[in-house]
């Protein structure tokens, strides 16, 4: 049965593309706008698709697989996409920020496949609190990167011979930082899950 948790979630997954196209163009500052409108509705729908399933009794086996999907796709999507923009380039530092973004990525696909281990094991990792400060901070950091984006349209080393003082990208450097947070709290968390798996391997 489709619940309206379930539909959201679906919801989610359908709107990726059109979220990678809008952010396609790091010119277009219209598109970044658009995008970060479409990404705050996701991030609110992320929320919102839980919280019913939950407070009405409708988490059903669909909702479980679908959830993280939706939420690593879109983040893979977003990390991607303004990677390839050459969003993920700042100052003093150039392109290292992609390791960040690159942690973050090879994160979640360790986690999936441990998840999936575990589960197979009939072992249940339940999500921690730092885990959840770190989704909240990726989601603040990708959001704040696109913003930067809309705000003061393409990082400088996109433009030629522009000089932009570090004032005038600030969203786009605390979009940066925040990336960077969340990679700590991305190895931190994922170090807690590898050693319950561990636990359980031969």
């Amino acid at each position: 049965m489709m619940t309206l948790p379930n539909i959201l979630t679906l919801s989610r997954i359908v709107a990726v593309p059109l979220l990678a196209a809008l952010l396609w163009w790091p010119n277009w500052s219209l598109g970044y706008w658009m995008a970060l409108v479409l990404y705050g509705l996701m991030a609110i729908t992320d929320y919102f698709d839980g919280y019913l399933a939950r407070s009405s009794g409708a988490v059903s086996k669909l909702g479980i697989f679908l959830d993280p999907i939706a939420d690593k796709i879109m983040v893979a999507s977003v990390i991607l996409v303004l990677t390839a923009q050459g969003y993920l380039r700042g100052p003093y530092v150039g392109d290292l920020h992609v390791i960040a973004g690159l942690i973050i990525l090879i994160r979640e696909i360790a986690v999936s496949g441990l998840r999936e281990f575990l589960a197979g094991a009939q072992v249940s990792v339940p999500v921690t609190q730092l885990a959840k400060w770190k989704t909240t901070l990726q989601l603040v950091a990708l959001g704040a990167l696109i913003g930067g984006g809309a705000v003061h349209g393409p990082p400088p080393v996109l433009l030629e011979n522009a000089v932009r003082p570090l004032s005038d990208q600030w969203i786009h450097l605390v979009g940066l930082a925040s990336l960077w947070g969340a990679a700590i709290l991305t190895v931190i968390t994922g170090w807690d899950y590898l050693r319950v798996g561990l636990k359980h391997m031969d």
